[in-house]
């Protein structure tokens, strides 16, 4: 599919609060009259802006910055009086944006009442927590020090000492993930890093623009200007949080793992059934699951031949589609756009994600070292390399995931070929999505005819997403143009993927939520928003049952699983610990595939109903729950007991 990526945990990040959009006034309460009611993301007014030569100088000028927040805060306190906006995470961004906008035009007293707007909407207990408290912290030390300049060392001791109070103060379980992924974000981020993205994701659709970009697109330089502003600030952050992190560890108390206990490894004496498990990915390293691996009976492997004339060539262990999504053997994507040594790729995207979950390694402290020292023109190479490794990596982790403790599962791979670039490197066309959607419906065909019974689908995309990189590809003369466009093509893929799956009602597809922390109904997302009987959308927790920051939520979200620090091969045979909603899901389809092993003639109904009757209440979260592999495999024993 076109619009599909990996749902995988964003990387570099580049505010310092929400991004959304602007000002100071007081905002009409939802459900006033006169205002239209805003449902999805395509319902919400789009503004186009001039930006003056390239945006990443663009952000640092003076007079031209300033005339640009202006229009900015004009066109937010517009949209806030004219739209009843229902999504809670979308009014998170237009209070941060005016957050951000006041502090940009020195009204503390403001920034702070926007704090408090967006920790007022904010479900998640770590998050409505820690909202705001390097903010608060820094205008307390402005208060207290007035004057006084970033790297003044009064002003540093003032900030450093109210930061330290109030995070010190906070129950540690609750925001321990919070405070060490901000102290490794704090750790990498430069004033080089923050340009060179700038450089690499944004230079280009403004110059091809010629200057006009929408509001999508470069709202978030207010924030990213903020940042810039008071990068001083961030070693102290990271010292700060490095001390409390460091006490808390010297005195604390583990946190009860609750996952680990629910798990069940299956054996030979429980005379299972095989049970082929869908792997909709980026590909898998197939010589990494001997023993596990559907075999298609007609295909001799490696001849390119399509032996069996079904279309597909080499199909041994599954199917493949390239970028425009053209038939194409091989079950594992390839590295040859890599630029830099795949042996250091490989360690820094390991250090990256030690240094966002605070963990003390080797990788960690060379991804620190590599990153403080790259250059602006140094910033997209690496990070563009990092996704392509995480593109050729995740298909295999998930498949460990969703084949672990069971003999009887069968791998059947369908590589689905996602883009690196920071530039999308085709644009979104109508010959590209009906490509699209006719690859989607060969994929569950292909699944159907194999006898498959579960798929596992971490990736995602929307309609907003099209709609970005038809202005990034200079597609359509105005904001209006490509939205339309935008919902063609959406419609067009969105269909195909609903209509394939209800034609496999026998299959049970299980799709992660996101990594977004946002409504996947409200944002349009695919598959996890979709409304199918036979799909299961899956949240993520860490393994204390606590759901992460990072999780997205929906009327469809109600079962979550274990998608922090994840440990699952990487092709060649490592192992490492990956995060995100990716790894939640086929934690869930483990558990699916281990219900049918065992009984066979379980319908999906069934095993849904299974898995949710077995299921945990998540605590403090009504509606919400963890599921269970020992409960439910213990009611399916006792049923056929």
């Amino acid at each position: 599919m076109k619009l599909s990526h990996l749902v995988v945990v964003a990387g570099l990040a580049l505010g310092l609060c929400h991004a959304g959009a602007v000002a100071q006034q007081d905002v009409p309460a939802a459900g006033q009259p006169g205002r239209k009611v805003v449902n999805t993301q395509d319902d919400l007014p789009r503004h186009t802006y001039t930006i003056e030569g390239k945006a990443s100088e663009f952000v640092l000028s003076d007079g031209p910055f300033k005339a640009f927040v202006t229009k900015v805060k004009a066109n937010t306190e517009g949209d806030l009086a004219k739209y009843d906006i229902q999504d809670r995470t979308t009014l998170q961004g237009y209070y941060g944006m005016m957050q951000q906008i006041a502090m940009f035009e020195g009204r503390l007293a403001d920034a702070a009442a926007m704090v408090e707007k967006v920790r007022e909407l904010e479900v998640k207990e770590s998050k409505k927590l820690m909202t705001g408290q390097v903010l608060m912290s820094m205008i307390a030390a402005e208060r207290s020090k007035p004057g006084a300049k970033l790297d003044d060392a009064e002003y540093l001791g003032a900030f450093k000492a109210e930061l330290d109070k109030r995070v010190r103060g906070l129950p540690w379980e609750t925001v321990k993930e919070e405070v060490n992924q901000a102290k490794g974000r704090a750790e990498i981020l430069s004033r080089d890093l923050v340009l060179g993205q700038l450089q690499g994701q944004l230079d280009p659709v403004v110059e091809q623009a010629k200057g006009e970009v929408s509001g999508d697109r470069v709202n978030s330089l207010v924030g990213v200007r903020m940042l810039l502003d008071k990068m001083l600030l961030q070693p102290a952050v990271a010292e700060v949080y490095g001390k409390i992190a460091a006490d808390n560890e010297k005195m604390k108390v583990a946190s009860k793992d609750i996952w680990s206990p629910s798990q069940v490894t299956l054996t030979e004496a429980d005379r299972g059934t095989p049970v082929v498990v869908g792997i909709w990915d980026s590909g898998v390293d197939c010589t990494l699951f001997k023993g596990q691996l559907w075999t298609n009976p007609g295909e001799t492997a490696g001849n390119g031949k399509d032996d069996d004339g079904n279309g597909f060539v080499d199909d041994e262990h599954g199917i493949a589609f390239d970028l425009r999504s053209h038939r194409t053997p091989g079950t594992l994507a390839d590295l040859s756009e890599l630029r830099h040594d795949r042996a250091l790729v490989q360690r820094y995207t390991k250090g990256f994600s030690d240094v966002t979950s605070n963990v003390s390694s080797e990788e960690a402290g060379a991804v620190k070292k590599y990153i403080s020292g790259l250059k602006k023109d140094e910033v997209t190479p690496f990070t563009e390399d990092l996704g392509l490794f995480g593109g050729f990596t995740h298909g295999t982790h998930v498949a460990g995931i969703a084949s672990a403790g069971n003999p009887y599962a069968r791998i059947l791979v369908a590589r689905i070929t996602f883009d690196h670039k920071a530039i999308p490197q085709h644009a979104p066309s109508m010959e590209d999505a009906m490509r699209g959607a006719q690859a989607v419906k060969d994929t569950v065909a292909y699944f159907r005819k194999a006898g498959t019974r579960v798929v596992n689908m971490s990736w995602g995309g929307s309609r907003n997403d099209i709609e970005k990189a038809l202005e990034m590809k200079g597609v359509g003369k105005t904001p209006e143009e490509r939205a339309s466009l935008s919902r063609e093509l959406f419609k067009v893929e969105r269909d195909a993927l609903d209509e394939a799956m209800r034609s496999a009602p026998e299959i049970l597809f299980i799709a992660a939520a996101g990594n977004s922390d946002n409504d996947n109904d409200f944002s349009e997302m695919l598959p996890s928003g979709l409304k199918l009987p036979n799909l299961l959308t899956i949240g993520a927790i860490d393994a204390s049952g606590k759901p992460t920051g990072f999780t997205t939520f929906g009327k469809n979200v109600k079962l979550y699983a274990n998608g922090f620090e994840v440990e699952s091969y990487v092709p060649g045979g490592e192992k490492m610990k990956f995060n995100g909603t990716s790894m939640a899901a086929p934690n869930a389809a483990n558990l699916a595939a281990k219900l049918i092993a065992l009984e066979p003639k379980l319908t999906t109904e069934q095993v849904l109903e299974l898995m949710t009757r077995g299921a945990s209440p998540m605590e403090g979260q009504q509606g919400r729950f963890v599921i269970d592999a020992k409960n439910t495999i213990g009611m399916l024993k006792g049923r056929k007991g």
